[in-house]
Order: C-alpha cells, then structure tokens, then sequence
C-alpha cells in the first residue's frame, strides 16, 4: 500500500474492536485498493461497502466497478451497491442448509477475517441466507456458506461437542496462562466428537482449577 493510501480501518476511523461490521467493511476497501482499475473512486462511507462483505474478494471487486459504471462513473450510492450485489448473490446462490445444533467445520480459505480458526469446531446457532452464526471455542462468528464444512454428525455427536464446547469456552473465559489456552484451541480443533481418557482428565483438572479460583476470588 502507498503512503497516500488509506486503509479501510483508517477510511473509517474506527479500530479492530469497535465493531465486527466496521471491520468486514474495512476489509472490502482494502481489497478494492488492491484492484488498478478502481483506485480514482473508493467508498466515502460505510454503508456503500456493507452490501458487499457477503461477497468473495473477486466479486466484491466486480460488484464496486459495475456499480461505478451504474453511478456514471461517480461513487455509488449504499443503494446501487446492494442492488449489483443481489444481482451477483441470486447469480450464485446456494440453499443455506445447516440446522441450528449442527456441528461443522471452520474453512478459512481467502477469509483474513477467520485467520487462525481453520478447522475449529463450529456450532450452528443461526441459520441465515447466506451464512450462519456458528459457537466456536472462543466465541461467536458470522461465515458465510462457502466456508463451512458439515461434520455429519448424529444428534448424540452434535450433542457431545456441544458440551465439550461449552467446558472448553467457560475454561477459556477464565484467562488462564497461555500455554492452557494453547491447550484449549487444539481441543476446539479436534476432528472427533469425543475427548480421550486424557484429554478429558486434562480438562476436568482446569475446570477444578477455576472452580477453585472463583470460591476463593
């Protein structure tokens, strides 16, 4: 990026952890900069951007450049944004199939915004169009379609994950030392629905850890 360049976040003026909705849409401009033809004419506003986040990289690019054709070769208004983007989204659409409870896989793909969460567990607890809110380890995440993966689990399985997830989360709250949060990640990642003899007894030991930290806190 060139000194005279702005990235999203500072086009915005917001930071990483005001707003997960700030942040995609950062990430959209970021990704627009990165194409030669649109550099003379970037979004002026958030809401001209936010259409796009449910796009890929590629298609926000081609979504930004037909609606600045639309536009008379002007920024677009939030309006004219929305409607290429429904246009490129029915183009492409796939049925949203998962279920609430149902236990995937986190793909990160081309996602900066999932980085670090390949191959998490995540728990469907919002089915949308074109995404779901999935529970993982460490919280909660909106990812779209493409980069979800069905475990196929049976009801008993998807059950036993979600309660192994929510130990695992109510350990992970309590900030214990880093290399137990190490510990716990790897249990999020796990690609059966079920601890082993050791794994479990590992667990139960820093659930008693912060049973015992909270009745003495």
């Amino acid at each position: 990026m060139s000194i005279g360049e702005k990235s999203g976040l500072d086009r915005f003026g917001y930071n990483r952890s005001r707003s997960y909705q700030l942040v995609d849409a950062a990430v959209v401009v970021d990704n627009l900069q990165k194409c030669p033809q649109i550099v003379d004419i970037l979004p002026t506003a958030e809401g001209q951007v936010r259409p796009m986040t449910k796009l890929e990289p590629q298609e926000q690019q081609q979504a930004w450049l037909r609606a600045v054709e639309l536009a008379g070769g002007k920024v677009p208004t939030g309006r004219i944004v929305k409607d290429v983007v429904q246009r490129i989204m029915e183009r492409t659409k796939v049925p949203n199939t998962y279920q609430i409870g149902e236990v995937c896989q986190i793909l990160v793909k081309d996602n900066p915004e999932l980085r670090g969460k390949g191959g998490c567990w995540g728990i469907v607890n919002h089915v949308g169009e074109f995404s779901c809110t999935v529970k993982t380890w460490d919280g909660e995440y909106a990812v779209g379609l493409q980069h979800l993966k069905s475990y196929n689990y049976l009801p008993a399985e998807c059950q036993q994950v979600r309660e192994i997830s929510d130990r695992i989360n109510r350990v992970y709250s309590s900030e214990l030392e880093e290399s137990v949060q190490k510990f716990l990640e790897s249990l999020g990642k796990l690609n059966r629905a079920y601890l082993t003899a050791l794994e479990e007894k590992v667990l139960s030991l820093l659930e008693s850890e912060i049973t015992h930290k909270e009745s003495w806190g």
